[in-house]
C-alpha cells in the first residue's frame, strides 16, 4: 500500500474543513461571550441558538431539547444521572409517583454508561439489572421485557456498540420501557453518520463531535424537554440550567455544521462503505485460519468489522498493520491505559485469552474498493506473519 490509510474512525473521525470553517469566526472577530448583553455577546449568542435548532432539526427533536457538552461521556453522565436524580426529586415533591430505584443497561455498553450507572448504585443506592445479550450483542425484547419492573426508572441501551459494532432495534426496546414506566436513553455517539437518528422513541440519545467530522471537545445531550433533570455542573444556568459554564461557540456551530453533512451523506455513503466492509470481512475470514467475526453479521454498523485472530497477539497484529500502513484498533479508545481483555467480548463468552487478540476496522466514508481491498491484504499478512509465532 502507498500511503497511511487510517481505519479506526469508532475512535475519531477526520475532521471536515466545512466543520473548522464554520467555527473559525467564533474563534477569532466574534469572540464575546453568549451571555454578554452588548453587541459583542449578540453574534455569538445567535450563533448558538442557530446551532442548537440545527442539531435539533437533524434528530427529529426541539432546540430545547438539546444541550451541548464536552463530549459523548458527558452527555451520557448528564443524561443517565441526571435523569435518575431528576425523576427522584420530582417524586419526592409529591408531584409524581413514589420514587423508582431501578435501573435496566446491559454488560456490553460504553465505559461512560457503566461507569454513570455504578455510580447510581454506589452512591445514591439504586439498583441495577444488567441483560445478558445474545452471543452476538443483541438486547432482545424478550429479555428487556424480563428485566423491567413496576420500579424500573430508566432503561439506558446503547444504539451501535462501539466494539463490535452490533445495532439494536432502539424504537421496539424504547417501547418496551415505556410500557413499563421508564425512561429510555440510548447512546447513539457510534450510530450517527451511519444510522437513523430520527424516530427511535426515546427520552434522551448522546451524540460526540468527534465521530461525525467535528474537533474533539463537544457533544451533545438530547433530553425531552418534558423529562426532569438534575444538572451536574453548576453556576450561572447556562444552557437552560443543566450544563453552567461558558459555552463553547465555536465548536457548538462546528457540530451542527458537521452533523448536518453527516446526515446529508447517511444514506450514500452507508450502501457504499458497507459494500466495501463486506467484501473486507468476507476476505479476511477466508484467508485466516481460525479468525472470527465478532458481534452480529445481520445488524452492524455499515463501516465496522471485528475480528479475534486466535493464535495471535492483537496489539502484535497492530504493531504489524502499522508497519504495513494501516491504523486499526483493538477495541474502545476509551479505555485508557487498560491492558484488560475486552468487558464487551468477555461479556459475550468470549475467553480472555481469546479476547485478547481482537482488531477492529473501522472505515471512514471516505474509503475506496481498492484500498478496503488493500486493507484486507495487510490484515491478512498481519495475521498470517504472527500466527506462527504465536502457535
Amino acid at each position: 500500500m502507498t500511503g497511511r490509510l487510517y481505519l479506526d474512525t469508532a475512535a475519531a473521525a477526520p475532521v471536515r474543513r466545512e466543520a473548522l470553517e464554520a467555527a473559525w469566526p467564533y474563534l477569532a472577530g466574534a469572540f464575546g461571550n453568549p451571555s454578554s448583553h452588548h453587541e459583542f455577546g449578540r453574534g455569538p449568542a445567535e450563533a448558538l441558538a442557530d446551532a442548537r435548532a440545527r442539531v435539533a432539526k437533524v434528530l427529529g427533536m426541539r432546540a430545547t431539547d438539546i444541550t451541548f457538552t464536552s463530549g459523548g461521556t458527558e452527555a451520557d453522565n448528564l443524561a443517565i444521572i441526571g435523569m435518575v436524580l431528576g425523576a427522584q426529586t420530582q417524586a419526592r415533591t409529591g408531584t409524581a409517583e413514589p420514587p423508582r430505584r431501578h435501573i435496566v443497561t446491559s454488560p456490553i455498553e460504553h465505559e461512560a454508561v457503566l461507569a454513570s450507572v455504578e455510580f447510581l448504585t454506589r452512591v445514591h443506592g439504586f439498583t441495577v439489572t444488567e441483560v445478558v445479550p445474545t452471543s452476538d450483542g443483541t438486547v432482545t425484547e424478550e429479555a428487556l421485557a424480563a428485566a423491567v419492573r413496576p420500579d424500573t426508572v430508566l432503561v439506558t441501551l446503547g444504539y451501535a456498540n462501539n466494539e463490535i459494532g452490533t445495532v439494536a432495534d432502539i424504537p421496539a426496546l424504547a417501547g418496551i420501557g415505556h410500557e413499563a414506566g421508564a425512561l429510555f436513553h440510548t447512546d447513539a455517539v457510534q450510530a450517527a453518520g451511519w444510522l437513523p437518528l430520527t424516530g427511535l422513541g426515546v427520552d434522551a440519545l448522546s451524540l460526540a463531535g468527534h465521530k461525525v467530522g467535528a474537533p474533539k471537545g463537544i457533544g451533545v445531550a438530547a433530553i425531552r424537554a418534558r423529562v426532569p433533570v438534575e444538572p451536574l455542573i453548576h453556576g450561572g444556568g447556562q444552557e437552560s440550567g443543566l450544563r453552567s459554564g461558558t459555552e463553547n461557540v465555536a465548536l457548538a456551530v462546528a457540530f451542527a455544521t458537521a452533523l448536518e453533512l453527516a446526515e446529508a451523506e447517511r444514506t450514500e455513503a452507508a450502501d457504499r462503505v458497507q459494500a466495501i466492509r463486506d467484501e473486507f470481512i468476507a476476505t479476511v475470514l477466508a484467508a485466516v485460519p481460525g479468525a472470527f467475526l465478532t458481534g452480529s453479521t445481520e445488524s452492524r454498523t455499515p463501516n465496522h468489522a471485528s475480528f479475534c485472530f486466535s493464535n495471535t497477539s492483537g496489539e502484535a497484529v497492530l504493531l504489524e498493520l502499522e508497519r504495513l500502513g494501516v491504523t486499526a484498533s483493538s477495541g474502545s479508545a476509551c479505555a485508557v491505559g487498560s491492558d484488560e481483555p475486552s468487558h464487551v467480548l468477555t461479556a459475550l463468552g468470549i475467553a480472555a485469552e481469546v479476547a485478547q487478540t481482537s482488531v477492529r476496522f473501522t472505515f471512514p466514508s471516505s474509503i475506496t474498493v481498492e484500498q478496503g481491498r488493500a486493507a484486507a491484504q495487510s490484515a491478512i499478512a498481519a495475521a498470517e506473519s504472527l500466527a506462527t509465532s504465536f502457535a
